[in-house]
């Protein structure tokens, strides 16, 4: 029965419509695994079907388009095409490696090549049925197809067909297979669309059955090894959250460890360091202050600040109270109290204070707390403001609050950094300033006041303008002025920021001294290594690695050692020593290294970029100096013996000793000067040249600048026609 209006037969027909909804079923699936590869031989052999199965249904029809002879080829096209997928298909779907050749070679010539001869001789002819007879070669070919199937299953299996898989693929496979191979013998024999659409699409529907069979196989494998899969990571997350957990413990355990011996430690330090405190200040009484003594007074100041800060930062945390606060304490004479002392430090530095207290403001709250949340505040304004500047401090309250603010002149801090300057440690920049702490104070400055339970907080953005603005409020704490219980202010003495000035005095140059260069910028360490230096060398001193390049252009002629810190802002030390070894006019001068950085792989890393020396801080300074005795002396001896083995070359050169003619030799000197037209000044910088003087020492001899005498050097070198000292030594006869 055929399908109204065409020539197609229902079966035909039904087959199609249900290969239309296997097709589409496939092109979404391959959406969802879009990496599966073998869904795409699958569409490609349903679209291939679908084309047969229209092609060979609807072809010859005179209601239609296109010639018979048209329509006859398109609907044998498709039935050798189609055909021609299957050696691929089976090659790459079910893994036969043994049908590589018909997959890529065999179809094309077995199958392309007589569907070709085929259409020539149908065109040529016009009679199809002699035109049939050349279907002959792929009927030929089609039993070469299937016993090559077989060889190629039995070399898959290794010759073993026992297993229920391997003869559940051979059968299908054969099955399935042998008529659609075998199309071209159907359509021979003629044997009529409705057998022919049966045969093949019953082979196409076993075929694909079998596919998809070891295709959901494999589906489940993988689903089957997903739950495994699952399963092993819920127990290793089980197994890894309890490793963590036993982790942490010990972490917290060792940490917890370590905090109590930091702990133990700075109590252990604060008692010898009270009394070395305490018989300093005693010693300053008795026999008077002196700068070294200062010194020694500020750094001692200071570890016991950064002690005592570290002690009671881990007692807050561990949330143990530092202070009393079941006491009264009079917020304006404390802070009254603290400015008259840090007056006498701003009247040296520069500061300017300017004050708006309001009197009689009492609270309920331990003075201690109070002066620490004052001095820590007044110390950070004055340390960061620029010398000349104003730090504004304001007090006052309104009901039951309290309002406590210091402005300073600095740079600002920026917005993000606000909530981050009040956590331990952390350093408003990476700046290695002498002055700059541990980053403890306004940690406990807030965890001080959040226990009076008030705030603090911040007004700056150095986008806008510059200063900082800290504004403590306190509410609930405020008392009656009638009280007399206030607690009593205790004097102290004059207050020290802990910022040394540098003192550096300027001494002359001698030019019987060496000259070395210090590069270190601890204000304390450069004054200290100035003063023990100065007396035997002449000494430059730079505060980072910038300044240091700039000392060594401005005295490129006269330094002989540098010593350098390793940690510094802007350029470090070693960034430094790369620079200057990479700079060919600079490169021959030493570097020793001083620094409390000093690890074995910086130490190594000093020896890399050609370092003579490497001192840890903290060290002694008779070992500081025989170390720079040592490598000058060494360098003076390398000298000599360089100008030595010079002029004994330059005498083999000229086949006389010119030490026993210098008599000969001025006499010549002064005639290769006239002969080379120098000036009488370009005349007296050669002769001093050939004597060995340096740039700096010929500019104090002659009176001139040092870039002048380089000038001078310059116009010498041209005339002469030389580019070194030596080559110029050779040709005055000096």
């Amino acid at each position: 029965m055929l399908l109204p209006g065409t020539q197609m037969y229902l079966v035909t027909f039904a087959f199609v419509c249900v290969e239309i909804v296997i097709f589409f079923y496939l092109l979404l699936y391959k959406f969802a695994r879009p990496d599966d590869k073998k869904t795409v031989l699958n569409l490609w052999l349903v679209f291939l079907l679908l084309i047969y199965n229209i092609s060979g249904g609807l072809l010859p029809d005179p209601n239609l388009p296109g010639t018979v002879f048209v329509q006859e080829i398109i609907a044998y096209g498709s039935g050798f095409i189609t055909p021609s997928y299957f050696p691929y298909y089976v090659y790459r779907g079910f893994g036969l490696k043994k049908m590589k050749f018909h997959a890529l070679r065999g179809v094309f010539i077995c199958l392309i090549v007589p569907y070709v001869l085929f259409v020539a001789a149908y065109g040529f002819t016009g009679n199809l049925s002699v035109a049939k007879n050349l279907l002959i070669l792929p009927v030929l070919y089609a039993i070469w197809v299937i016993i090559s199937l077989v060889k190629a299953l039995k070399y898959k299996y290794s010759g073993n067909f026992s297993s229920s898989e391997s003869k559940e693929e051979l059968i299908g496979l054969l099955l399935s297979l042998t008529p659609w191979v075998g199309l071209p013998a159907i359509d021979y024999f003629d044997l009529g669309q409705v057998i022919e659409a049966s045969v093949t699409n019953t082979g196409f529907l076993l075929l694909l059955s079998l596919h998809l069979k070891n295709h959901i196989s494999i589906l489940r494998k993988e689903h089957q090894r997903l739950i495994q899969s699952e399963v092993q990571l819920m127990n290793w997350n089980s197994t890894l959250q309890a490793e963590v957990e036993k982790r942490t413990h010990e972490l917290n355990k060792i940490t917890e460890q370590r905090t109590n011996t930091l702990i133990n430690l700075a109590h252990e330090t604060k008692t010898p360091l009270t009394l070395i405190d305490n018989y300093l200040d005693e010693y300053i009484i008795k026999y008077g202050d002196a700068d070294e003594l200062s010194i020694v007074k500020r750094n001692l100041g200071k570890i016991i600040t950064d002690i005592s800060n570290i002690f009671d930062l881990e007692r807050l945390n561990r949330g143990l109270s530092l202070y009393n606060h079941n006491q009264v304490t009079d917020f304006t004479e404390l802070l009254n109290d603290n400015l008259a002392l840090f007056t006498i430090y701003c009247e040296g530095n520069g500061t300017k204070l300017v004050t708006q207290i309001q009197g009689n403001v009492l609270m309920k709250a331990d003075p201690l707390a109070i002066n620490r949340i004052i001095t820590n505040l007044l110390k950070n304004a004055i340390k960061f403001s620029p010398g000349g500047g104003t730090v504004e401090i304001e007090l006052k309250h309104e009901g039951d609050e309290i309002s406590f603010s210091v402005r300073d002149a600095g740079i600002g801090i920026p917005i993000e950094l606000h909530k981050k300057i009040f956590q331990p440690y952390f350093q408003l920049t990476n700046t290695k300033a002498s002055n700059q702490g541990m980053g403890l104070g306004l940690p406990i400055v807030k965890k001080v006041i959040e226990e009076l339970n008030g705030s603090i907080s911040i007004e700056s953005d150095p986008r806008k303008a510059k200063g900082t603005k800290m504004i403590v409020s306190i509410r609930g704490l405020v008392l009656p002025t009638n009280i007399r219980t206030v607690v009593p202010i205790v004097r102290r003495k004059v207050m020290d920021i802990g910022i040394e000035n540098l003192n550096l005095k300027e001494e002359p140059y001698d030019e019987k001294k060496k000259t070395i260069l210090i590069v270190e910028d601890n204000v304390s360490m450069a004054n200290y290594l100035h003063r023990k230096l100065k007396d035997k060398y002449n000494v430059n001193v730079a505060f980072d690695g910038n300044a240091a390049l700039e000392a060594i252009q401005l005295s490129i002629s006269s330094i002989e050692l540098i010593i350098t810190d390793i940690m510094m802002d802007k350029v470090d030390g070693f960034n430094l020593a790369k620079i200057v070894s990479e700079d060919v006019n600079i490169a021959h001068i030493p570097f020793l290294f001083v620094s409390a950085k000093a690890t074995s792989k910086d130490k190594l890393q000093a020896l890399k970029l050609g370092a003579i020396g490497f001192i840890e801080k903290p060290f002694s300074i008779e070992e500081l100096m025989q170390q720079i005795e040592a490598i000058l002396s060494h360098l003076e001896k390398q000298k000599k013996a360089i100008l030595s083995k010079a002029f004994d070359r330059l005498s083999l050169m000229n086949g006389h000793d010119i030490r026993q003619n210098q008599t000969q030799e001025v006499d010549g000197f002064a005639e290769n000067c006239r002969i080379y037209k120098l000036t009488d000044r370009e005349k007296d910088i050669a002769r001093l040249i050939c004597e060995g003087k340096r740039y700096k020492d010929i500019g104090e001899k002659l009176s001139i600048a040092e870039s002048t005498v380089a000038k001078h050097i310059q116009n010498i070198f041209q005339k002469v026609d030389v580019s070194n000292k030596i080559e110029l030594i050779k040709k005055l006869g000096a």
